[in-house]
């Protein structure tokens, strides 16, 4: 197969040889004009995620990890610098890279089964087989026996799993998620990290995953890229060479994240710690 060139043409789908990235951000930079000017949000943030990798990244509030989902999903466009996926440059939104926020963002008049199908839905597949994918998924997050309620009638827990179905009913080779546990209890956030890192074996999605939570960052992914306070670089990547499945309580995972932790402190000086957890 071929290998991705620099020289294509912009937007051409190039197929990708097994061994390129999945995600390649090649010096991309972002800048805002807000009320104070100009603000730079990335500074020359270059980046490749494997196919079938879960990468998580952390930085302390401001530093762009949103914004670099964002153009990772094609949802903005970088200043200078190049986004690449699937073997082609990234010029906006594709169902092959699926967000996933920490505001569920399910229509609340419609069914737990309907929000799943709404995706397969708009992309035209037929409603014998939207039905199939939603039963299929719902029964791989364990909500089955929900699919006729409402989104009200669900715990938060329970609405993320509905988002992570509607996601994966479309069969995406990237899953973009921008602190999707964040509002959750400890107990739900648990539950729910066991059950993603099982549907990440299970259907081999390549994975970034933002987050403030350190030891959640060392838990799922295969490296953590920890970024520098605003704006944004790559300060160092923290590769995550612990056996799975792995728990919260494990003295390895702990004392990696007390590693990644002296890093973020580092880049607040002054701040109170950060809780590893």
């Amino acid at each position: 197969m071929a290998v991705v060139e620099r020289g294509s043409r912009r937007g051409q789908v190039v197929h990708l040889h097994p061994t390129e990235p999945a995600l390649h951000v090649d010096q991309v930079s972002r800048r805002f004009d807000g009320r104070r000017g100009l603000t730079t949000a990335l500074a020359d943030v270059s980046l490749d995620v494997r196919q079938g990798e879960f990468v998580c990244v952390v930085g302390p509030s401001g530093c762009g990890k949103s914004t670099l989902l964002d153009l990772l999903a094609g949802h903005q466009r970088p200043d200078t610098g190049h986004v690449w996926a699937h073997g082609a440059e990234v010029v906006g939104p594709d169902p092959r890279r699926m967000m996933i926020f920490q505001d569920h963002a399910l229509f609340p008049w419609l069914s737990v089964r309907q929000n799943v199908e709404l995706g397969l839905r708009l992309a035209g597949v037929a409603r014998a087989e939207r039905r199939r994918r939603a039963t299929g998924w719902l029964e791989r997050v364990h909500l089955e026996r929900f699919a006729d309620a409402l989104v009200h009638e669900l715990s938060g827990g329970m609405r993320q799993r509905v988002s992570i179905a509607r996601a994966l009913a479309l069969d995406p080779d990237v899953l973009l998620m921008d602190e999707p546990f964040a509002a959750l209890d400890a107990q739900t956030r648990d539950l729910l990290h066991g059950e993603l890192q099982a549907l990440w074996r299970e259907t081999g999605k390549t994975v970034v995953f933002i987050t403030h939570n350190v030891r959640e960052a060392v838990l799922l992914g295969d490296r953590v890229v920890v970024m520098t306070a605003h704006p944004g670089t790559i300060r160092r990547i923290v590769p995550v060479d612990l056996p799975r499945p792995r728990h919260m309580e494990d003295p390895g995972l702990i004392d990696l994240a007390r590693g990644v932790l002296a890093d973020l402190r580092d880049e607040v000086p002054g701040a109170p710690a950060q809780a590893a957890g």
